[in-house]
């Protein structure tokens, strides 16, 4: 039995099976052309036919083959002193780990104690290196450092505070700001760089005899690791978040007829202290979100085998888990709750409400704040995933959140109901104060799959690349208002259920191989 402390659990890694990521169309991002690869490919950025260094396309590099599954846990380094102090670090080397960066270190030491790692590769950069050795402990095996892990080269800038980049480079520190992929400075394009680099680290990762690695770097190398093993380009850069000692996960796995990986993001930015605290997204500070709740377990479903069955109310499990939500959430002030018409999802819902409305009345006087609470049908997806012709007697695909198996017109009927559903959030998210607005989205782990799918515009054929649990939130801020790009700052985050935390409890075959 875990222990309860949630400090020593703030999330237990769980194991997965990896999903099947198929092929991948072209499709237009933001006015800028790329080809996104198959799911055992990773990006290689080459000139477009006109020569062009402001229109960029990929050529896709196939990942090592694996033998066995693997897991990979990827970790940044705590706070450094250039961290602190606003200023540009790049490849430099001449900041170290502050006190609060050294206790962010032990706090990840704690959250990753009891998971057995085979091997360790670290950036040689000094605030990873000790970043590292605070989490590797007392373990024996080998530390390895390898310099592609070091984090982006930024050249002329590192060692800027940022207002001195502002005002010594002008346009650049801007392009630098709004347009990283294109950014050029001292004739190099550092991110683009970067991605390649990327490459040469997953070949050394996957091509290590261990099945569990642990890998602690950087901000922006974490951030290109995560996009290249999942086929994104630099497009990506800056939305997928690494906060300071954030963990992030993924799953590797060889399909039985041998040719490409399955590759699932298991989770995303699990960090040491809260994701729902007002931060920065970025760079740029996010008043603006949206929060996707997972709802808590279903009377059917008391040891989760099967958390997707029909409508039913929550399980004592599942109101342990609604109420862990809600005490999670009042760091922050939710202006609109909406959820699917589905029990558990109501449930779940209500519980979050009465918990914010009641947070703000804790003197004799108070008068408790009202939080909108509406069902919204578009929201429900469970009719769609149980016209499956599969039996689902012995057919789980979504045990404990996967989406995998499906028929090909379950998966469209989701990713065209998610769609719709996505569209409704971004309207209430479009009702509220542009200066902090928060909507929270209770409801089934596929719709919020998929509906990262639409923030992220991917197409369904990634509704196999992400997880999530139940009870877990997944949080999209919108630096620029929401009518702007969302940044995923973490994905199933789960270390406020603690021990109630699924399925830790729960041993499968699939357990052993990580």
């Amino acid at each position: 039995m875990l222990s309860t402390d949630l400090n020593l659990h703030l999330f237990p890694l769980h194991k997965s099976n990896s999903l099947h990521l198929h092929h991948h169309r072209r499709h237009h991002y933001y006015h800028r052309r790329i080809c996104l690869a198959k799911s055992s490919s990773i990006l290689e950025e080459i000139k477009t036919s006109d020569g062009s260094d402001e229109r960029t396309s990929w050529e896709s590099i196939a990942l090592p083959a694996v033998k066995a599954a693997k897991r990979v846990v990827l970790v940044r380094h705590g706070q450094s002193t250039w961290n602190a102090e606003g200023r540009i670090q790049g490849s430099s080397d001449y900041s170290v780990l502050t006190n609060k960066g050294e206790s962010q270190a032990e706090t990840s030491r704690q959250m990753l104690l009891d998971d057995s790692f085979d091997v360790c590769f670290s950036s040689p950069l000094t605030r990873s290196k000790r970043t590292a050795e605070i989490i590797w402990d007392s373990r024996t095996a080998e530390i390895i450092t390898d310099s592609n892990l070091r984090e982006i080269d930024l050249y002329s800038f590192q060692g800027l505070l940022k207002n001195e980049g502002k005002a010594k480079y002008g346009e650049s520190f801007r392009q630098w700001q709004l347009d990283a992929p294109n950014f050029n400075i001292d004739g190099h394009y550092p991110v683009r760089e970067l991605w390649t680099r990327a490459r040469s680290c997953w070949t050394k990762i996957l091509t290590h005899e261990s099945k569990s690695i642990l890998v602690v770097a950087h901000n922006a190398v974490n951030q290109a690791l995560v996009a290249t093993a999942m086929g994104l380009g630099t497009e990506y850069f800056r939305i997928l978040l690494q906060s300071n000692c954030g963990v992030s996960v993924l799953d590797f796995t060889p399909t039985p007829e041998g040719g490409s990986l399955d590759i699932c993001l298991n989770r995303l930015n699990q960090t040491p202290s809260s994701p729902v605290a007002v931060g920065a997204s970025a760079g740029r500070k996010a008043s603006t979100r949206i929060i996707l709740v997972c709802n808590g377990f279903p009377q059917n479903d008391a040891e989760g085998n099967n958390h997707f069955s029909p409508d039913s109310p929550m399980s004592m499990l599942g109101t342990i888990q609604a109420q862990k939500i809600a005490e999670l959430l009042l760091d922050v002030k939710v202006s609109t709750i909406v959820s699917s018409t589905a029990i558990a999802s109501v449930e779940t819902a209500n519980a979050i409400s009465r918990v914010q409305e009641a947070a703000d009345c804790l003197g004799a006087d108070c008068v408790p704040r009202y939080v909108e609470t509406k069902q919204i049908r578009d929201l429900d997806v469970v009719k769609i995933l149980n016209q499956t012709k599969k039996d689902l007697a012995t057919f789980q695909p979504l045990q404990s959140g996967r989406l995998k198996g499906y028929e090909d017109e379950i998966t469209t009927a989701l990713w065209n109901q998610s769609g719709v559903a996505w569209k409704c959030l971004l309207e209430e998210l479009s009702k509220g104060s542009e200066s902090e607005n928060v909507v929270v989205a209770v409801g089934h782990p596929a719709l919020h799959i998929a509906m990262m799918g639409h923030c992220l515009n991917l197409t369904k054929e990634w509704l196999g690349s992400f997880h999530l649990d139940a009870g877990s939130i997944s949080v999209i801020d919108f630096p620029d208002g929401s009518t702007g790009r969302g940044v995923i700052r973490c994905i199933n985050y789960t270390a406020h259920l603690g021990r109630w935390s699924i399925p830790i409890t729960r041993s499968t075959l699939d357990d052993e191989e990580f």
